[in-house]
């Protein structure tokens, strides 16, 4: 693929950006223009707002704060003004559409390296996928979620309509240790699992056993929001495993959809309010992840996020993960061993002691 700003030719330049990350850091303005299209298209041909709404009711439980127009949803497709009241897609916040599913351990966790339960065998992650994300990410590994809620409505042969008391009673089994929220994202749904969590909590102190509540999320919530997660988790054992997808505003942008300047702004708070929380040594409340994606996520990107985490704590754990083409960013190859080597020594050099490689297996 070639470049359409500075004609630069890469195996790694996916159609669907349309451009190099050098452009999109030196030329951001004209660069975004040209990645923002493939966004537009595929979200039109999905039925879900082109762009976060600007004239309507205010959502305040991301960074993206949509005003929903009357009858329409937010750019998460999730939250809806209906009859001027803001509601989920499903009626109240008291349900969610979702799937869930058992996942044995040692489980396919993002904090797998850090993870108390990976040597727990016998017992299980409730593993809870949510609907529904309030980004729009081209590399998307997950993007069943968004098919879910296609052209507005719930497809019933996708997920389930489940309630939060019924969610915490699957939580309550004997061999459930953990519960991790994920998607898609539960951002748009975390008021519901915020509920669900404190009932499982609650239930689990009565009787004297542990159930860890995690987070796998985009770290774009209301701070507010974030606060009372981070406080489940540690509460209950639990980790935040928050991705940051790049450190340029531009990259983000380009890759995500939403405007990556407030996006950065927001991450960084809710990071620098969790680890002002974190009291405890093992395990980490918190865990950042990033997708190292081909060309787009290099050392710079890496480099950069390593550099505000140790500047933190340089004990919070950063995985670097492997990716693999989905979505629309399909065209391009696998990350290779020598980005990943690359990136990895970036993260050690601005200090942190805990960056690790996952998905190995995927790389070529």
């Amino acid at each position: 693929m070639t470049c359409k700003i500075c004609g630069y030719e890469s195996e790694e330049i996916s159609k669907s950006i349309g451009v190099c990350v050098n452009c999109l850091r030196k030329n951001p303005k004209e660069a975004l223009k040209i990645a923002h299209k493939s966004h537009q298209k595929w979200r039109k041909l999905i039925g879900l707002p082109l762009k976060p709404p600007k004239e309507g009711i205010k959502c305040s439980i991301c960074v993206n704060e949509c005003k929903i127009p009357e009858g329409s949803s937010g750019y998460c497709g999730i939250i809806w003004n209906k009859r001027g009241r803001l509601i989920p897609i499903t009626g109240n916040f008291d349900r969610a559409y979702l799937h869930w599913y058992l996942d044995p351990h040692p489980t396919n966790c993002v904090a797998g390296p850090v993870c108390p339960e990976k040597e727990h065998r016998g017992f299980y992650n409730l593993a809870v996928f949510f609907a529904g994300c309030n980004l729009d990410c081209l590399f998307c590994q997950n993007i069943e979620h968004k098919y879910m809620i296609k052209n507005g409505s719930i497809d019933p042969f996708e997920g389930i309509l489940i309630g939060s008391k019924e969610l915490a009673d699957i939580a309550m089994r004997s061999r459930v240790s953990c519960v991790c929220y994920f998607g898609g994202d539960p951002t748009p749904h975390s008021p519901y699992a915020i509920k669900t969590s404190r009932e499982v909590i609650k239930r689990a102190e009565k009787i004297g056993t542990t159930k860890r509540i995690c987070w796998e999320t985009n770290g774009l919530e209301n701070p507010n929001m974030m606060r009372e997660m981070a406080r489940l988790s540690l509460k209950s054992g639990g980790i935040v495993k928050i991705d940051w997808k790049a450190y340029t505003p531009s990259v983000y942008e380009a890759l995500t959809g939403i405007n990556g300047e407030k996006a950065l702004q927001r991450i960084k708070e809710n990071v620098a309010l969790i680890t002002s929380m974190d009291n405890r040594k093992e395990p980490p409340l918190l865990v950042i992840s990033t997708l190292v994606v081909p060309h787009y996520i290099d050392e710079e990107e890496v480099g950069g996020i390593a550099r505000y985490l140790a500047q933190l704590d340089p004990d919070i754990p950063y995985i670097l993960l492997a990716f693999a083409p989905q979505h629309l960013m399909h065209d391009i190859p696998n990350t290779s061993k020598k980005q990943m080597e690359n990136v990895y020594n970036a993260a050690k050099k601005e200090g942190l002691k805990r960056v690790f490689v996952g998905n190995i297996w995927l790389l070529r």
